[in-house]
């Protein structure tokens, strides 16, 4: 089994997880295959909140309604992928630049279900690089910062958020204790967002397999 059949295969478990309401939607490869599965159950759902442009216009394309989340109030349910995951259900993301209105979507949200293929669970996260979304005149300064913290910062050069901001994915990272760096990295002068979910990690974890989906909840891991 190639890895989007495993994308889609873990997408389509989740649908398990919607209960009807307003759905929080993510951004991405798995995410997309999540979208055009709940475009078969879409007359149990009252419409979708969207972490981006793009997720915006396939939801839309299918007939979906997109809601604006400070109408809709809190969400039952978020569904998003992920760039890695530990086995605390701790998150890297932000591989297609939205990770700050994924990381608000997920905080408006009761249930987080991250969806992946098997090869995103990892021991340590920090192989995939770092996303930081930074102000543009930060842009440098927060660059020289993460050096500090041990990083190879590299901006994500042609490319211009949902918000109008600057990307430095950082590399060379091994992030041992990820709810210290992600509150060490956001408290830096000119940071919209880094992309840790430690804060706010996945409440449910859905990985495609060889062997179908496999679940992992976060009340599961009692180290």
């Amino acid at each position: 089994m190639n890895q989007d059949a495993m994308k889609k295969q873990a997408a389509e478990a989740a649908l398990a997880y919607v209960e009807g309401g307003v759905v929080g939607v993510g951004t991405g490869s798995t995410v997309n295959h999540f979208i055009d599965a709940l475009a078969t159950i879409k007359g149990r759902i009252e419409g979708a909140v969207s972490s981006s442009e793009a997720s915006t216009e396939r939801l839309k394309g299918h007939g979906i309604p997109v809601l604006d989340l400070n109408s809709a109030g809190e969400l039952s349910i978020y569904v998003d992928g992920a760039d890695e995951s530990n086995e605390r259900l701790q998150l890297i993301k932000g591989g297609g630049g939205a990770l700050t209105r994924e990381k608000i979507v997920a905080a408006a949200s009761r249930q987080f279900v991250c969806i992946a293929d098997e090869s995103k669970l990892v021991k340590v996260l920090g192989r995939f690089p770092l996303p930081v979304e930074v102000i543009p005149m930060a842009r440098s300064y927060v660059a020289r910062e993460l050096v500090r913290l041990g990083g190879t910062p590299i901006w994500r050069e042609g490319f211009v958020t949902d918000n109008g901001n600057l990307i430095l994915d950082v590399q060379h990272l091994e992030i041992a204790d990820p709810l210290q760096f992600e509150q060490r990295i956001n408290n830096l002068a000119g940071v919209v967002t880094v992309g840790i979910f430690a804060l706010r990690p996945a409440d449910v974890l859905i990985l495609g397999t060889p062997n179908g989906a496999k679940t992992i909840k976060a009340a599961d891991f009692s180290g």
